[in-house]
């Protein structure tokens, strides 16, 4: 069992961090919140839930024990696998899921792509209990990337969102869209609108 990834960040993109440890390169599958996290970094150490499957090893990947512990949560739901855990990642910041189950706010949940109303109802019933309503210290810095081209921050996003799963031109047309009504915003802040339009 892999506990934490240690090393150089090599490549960094929405949905995968590519960590080189000693040489090798660990392809990672993270959350929005954790390519904010790691963005600017040069060695940077992710904590790691791994998914062995029949045909694939899959490596998630994040930034805090918090987010990966919601993750650990998010997959025990029958019906939420490892992807469709890691868009809701994407979509809330760990202290907002944590509002979101706390508060049953089903309606909330079911904005994320792929979480229908039984979904999101069926995420509440089993995680409400177990969700710990302590102040969280989920540190929502989303790092601002500062004068970054506008084109730039469109490819990203439509790269990470084919990455994730949808069609290039439905993506493009979303983040066009998004763009055009928020020139300055981030790549992390248009995936997260575009996550709950698509």
């Amino acid at each position: 069992m892999i506990e934490y990834i240690k090393g150089e960040v090599a490549e960094l993109s929405p949905a995968i961090a590519i960590i080189d440890c000693n040489g090798i390169g660990y392809a990672i599958n993270i959350s929005l919140n954790t390519y904010s996290a790691i963005q600017g970094k040069n060695i940077y150490k992710l904590y790691i839930y791994e998914a062995i499957r029949e045909d694939a090893h899959v490596l998630y990947g994040f930034a805090d024990k918090q987010e990966r512990e919601l993750f650990l949560l998010l997959i025990s739901v029958s019906g939420i696998g490892g992807n469709t855990a890691r868009m809701i990642l994407s979509a809330l910041s760990p202290a907002e899921l944590i509002n979101v189950i706390s508060s049953e706010n089903a309606n909330l949940l079911k904005t994320v792509k792929g979480i229908g109303l039984k979904t999101a109802q069926r995420v509440i019933v089993d995680l409400k209990d177990k969700i710990k309503t302590t102040a969280t210290s989920a540190s929502a810095t989303m790092g601002t990337m500062g004068a970054m081209m506008n084109n730039e921050v469109q490819e990203e996003a439509i790269a990470a969102l084919t990455m994730l799963g949808f069609a290039a031109a439905p993506s493009q047309k979303v983040v066009l869209a998004i763009l055009k009504e928020e020139p300055t915003i981030t790549v992390e802040q248009v995936i997260k609108l575009a996550l709950k339009r698509l």
